[in-house]
């Protein structure tokens, strides 16, 4: 029993790990469109939480502070792919998910909801934003002129790309699970 729960959960997370490399190499492929779908996401969520408040009588703190919240992720969206980390509205949105985190918390253990509706909540309204934006940190660093160091200027950069590693930031951490869990193998001439 044990090892059969044991090979499920690394199958998991094998899974998961595949499904976040992908994810990753897909939104530095595209960002303009990864940009458009997070968009349509903020509204998405933006409306739950207009029918929460409307139709289920969630509270009004909680709702308002998870629209504000999806405010504030639209001002990030403004310099997409590029998210700088220690920008007022980076750090606003951080502490504002920890909030909304205790909000919600807080409502759930008052009143009893089944743990379908409390998954889809954290899920729609708290999680998929802040994992769409986690995901896609690497992104705004492959993109020139970003990647220019101090002193290069965009040609030579341009030109000296292909000698480093094309892969930075969340995909190299992918990568390395990758190749620690699954090793390519390389041609032997």
């Amino acid at each position: 029993d044990k090892e059969l729960y044991l090979l499920l959960l690394l199958s998991i997370i094998i899974i998961i790990t595949a499904g976040l490399y992908y994810l990753a190499e897909l939104i530095e492929e595209y960002t303009v469109i990864t940009s458009r779908i997070i968009k349509y996401m903020i509204w998405f969520s933006s409306a739950v939480l207009v029918g929460l408040y409307l139709f289920e009588g969630f509270p009004g703190l909680m709702v308002g502070v998870g629209l504000f919240t999806n405010l504030v992720y639209f001002g990030l969206l403004q310099t997409f792919p590029y998210i700088m980390l220690s920008s007022p509205n980076f750090i606003l949105s951080c502490v504002l998910v920890i909030y909304n985190h205790y909000l919600a918390f807080q409502q759930f253990a008052e009143e009893y909801y089944a743990f379908s509706e409390v998954l889809a909540y954290f899920t729609l309204c708290l999680w998929i934003i802040p994992f769409a934006f986690f995901v896609s940190l690497s992104a705004g660093e492959n993109v020139l002129p970003s990647t220019v160091q101090h002193g290069d200027d965009v040609v030579s950069n341009y030109f000296t790309k292909g000698k480093r590693s094309k892969r930075s930031g969340i995909l190299i951490i992918f990568t390395f699970f990758k190749e620690a869990i699954l090793p390519s193998r390389q041609k032997i001439y």
